[in-house]
């Protein structure tokens, strides 16, 4: 049996398992200021791109496969479709490729992406093709969603996932980092992998007042765009975990596992946080000193600027006594 066509007590299952998912995400908030994206997450099918996923066990990973031939094990494949919970998709010689993100981080960056009606939007990583999938569902035109992958197969599978679910936005095989420019202009960019630095082709193919979301060191940033060659925005206060950028601008940065918030101590992360962002510009002692005099500061009080031809992260003021250049 195709992990596409499942039986109907299987489908039960699968609409019983999102419904759950759902309430999940609901009590965690994600969604408050935008509820139209429960609506989104409560209609496209989770499981449709994930016909198999890895969970980690002792060892190493074990494979979940919906045409598998033991009916529990299929149904375990489908209930974990739907556990607010990141899914491995994709590994080679040990190292994770792809992802399908923890939903209710899903959930909040697309929330925080504030899309509008009519918005033009391109994905950077277009992983399993769920989230292009969520998107083309809340815009309501296919046409309007842009992903792009610098994997052949995982854009081939992101296709094939998406004519299952009957979504078919733009699916682009290149460098996330270069952008989509025939695609271009943008109204809102998001990305599901973490950076080292923001492409200069972002802010190039993005309408002025535009809106980029993207993982940068171990947290999350919303930058608005003023022009081709000026961007400036604050972290949210989340945690985020995710995969490097492939290709040009690939982050020289440790590669965390999955698109997930951590489940570390919050001062152990707001400090490790520091010490990312800096990018070795401070020891670690010095870096602690720093946020002990500043009274610990969480993420949502740095941010990012683009402009002038440089990059530089900061602490409160873009202009103030905390800042460290970012990598061209």
């Amino acid at each position: 049996m195709g992990a596409h066509a499942l039986d109907k007590d299987l489908e039960a299952v699968a609409a019983s398992a999102r419904a759950a998912m759902v309430r999940e995400i609901d009590a965690s908030g994600a969604w408050a200021p935008d509820p139209v994206w429960r609506e989104a997450f409560a209609a496209v099918p989770r499981h449709l791109f994930v016909p198999y996923y890895y969970v980690g066990v002792v060892g190493g990973y074990e494979r979940r496969w919906g045409e598998s031939p033991d009916p529990e094990a299929r149904e375990r494949w489908v209930r974990g479709a739907y556990a607010d919970t990141p899914l491995a998709t994709r590994l080679r010689d040990g190292e994770l490729l792809s992802s399908s993100s923890q939903p209710s981080l899903m959930a909040m960056m697309l929330t925080e992406l504030r899309v509008e009606d009519g918005n033009r939007v391109l994905e950077i990583g277009a992983g399993t093709g769920y989230n292009a999938a969520l998107l083309a569902h809340r815009l309501g035109d296919d046409d309007l969603v842009t992903t792009v992958d610098l994997e052949p197969e995982i854009t081939e599978a992101a296709r094939r996932h998406l004519d299952a679910a009957g979504y078919h936005p733009v699916v682009v095989t290149g460098d996330g980092a270069r952008g989509v420019p025939e695609r271009a202009p943008f109204d809102r960019i998001i990305a599901t992998c973490t950076l080292g630095s923001i492409p200069p082709a972002w802010l190039a193919q993005c309408r002025p007042g535009g809106r980029i979301l993207t993982p940068f060191a171990t947290g999350l940033v919303a930058l608005t765009v003023r022009d081709s060659g000026y961007a400036e925005g604050q972290f949210l206060p989340t945690p985020a975990y995710f995969v490097p950028l492939r290709g040009t601008g690939r982050p020289e940065s440790e590669p965390v596992a999955l698109g997930a918030v951590p489940r570390r101590g919050r001062e152990h992360e707001l400090f490790r946080f520091l010490l990312a962002l800096s990018r070795g510009s401070l020891d670690p002692q010095e870096a602690y000193a720093l946020w002990e005099r500043e009274g610990r500061p969480g993420r949502e009080r740095y941010g990012i600027t683009v402009g002038g031809g440089r990059e530089w992260a900061w602490l409160d003021d873009p202009e103030g006594p905390y800042a460290w250049p970012l990598p061209a």
